[in-house]
């Protein structure tokens, strides 16, 4: 016989064809013996519980942010805004054949006090719109929560 002549035998059972040098099928390509598979559900589960505790951590972080910031003191105190920024998030997916985008936007308002520290909050929309650069007055704020900012009205401001 030829060194390349695959030989086949018949399965005593006469169900099938068993290769003459493959009958011990354990360890496969695709037989759930392979270390592939072994270690999939391992992985899984690693996978689930890394997400699972970015998610935790997350609730528990803004948790404790809303708790500090609750039981911080109202503070009003004379500011100056010194700037103002915006961070813009786009996200999108498909959806069969279908893209859809949405976009949100957090606005963000730095204040100098008279000490000369700063401090920037994020502000809604609608008071993003209402405050400028170089306006001063009272600002409220509790914790690192964004209250009120009452501009000064006796004082005119002029843009050069």
């Amino acid at each position: 016989m030829f060194e390349d002549e695959i030989i086949f035998e018949d399965d005593p059972s006469g169900d099938a064809i068993v290769f003459e040098d493959d009958a011990d099928l354990s360890g496969g390509a695709f037989l759930p013996d392979d270390a592939l598979f072994n270690g999939m559900p391992t992985f899984v589960m690693l996978f689930f519980v890394i997400v699972i505790g970015i998610f935790l951590f997350s609730i528990f972080k803004g948790i404790g942010t809303w708790s500090k910031n609750e039981q911080s003191p109202r503070l009003s105190v004379k500011a100056k805004i010194t700037g103002k920024r915006t961070n813009v998030h786009r996200h999108g997916g498909h959806t069969h054949e279908h893209h859809h985008s949405h976009t949100s936007t957090t606005y963000y308002v730095t204040f100098q006090f008279e000490s000369t520290d700063r401090s920037e909050f994020v502000v809604s929309g609608r008071e993003y719109g209402m405050l400028a650069e170089g306006d001063e007055g009272m600002l409220t704020f509790q914790g690192t929560r964004f209250l009120d900012f009452q501009r000064n009205s006796s004082e005119e401001h002029t843009d050069a």
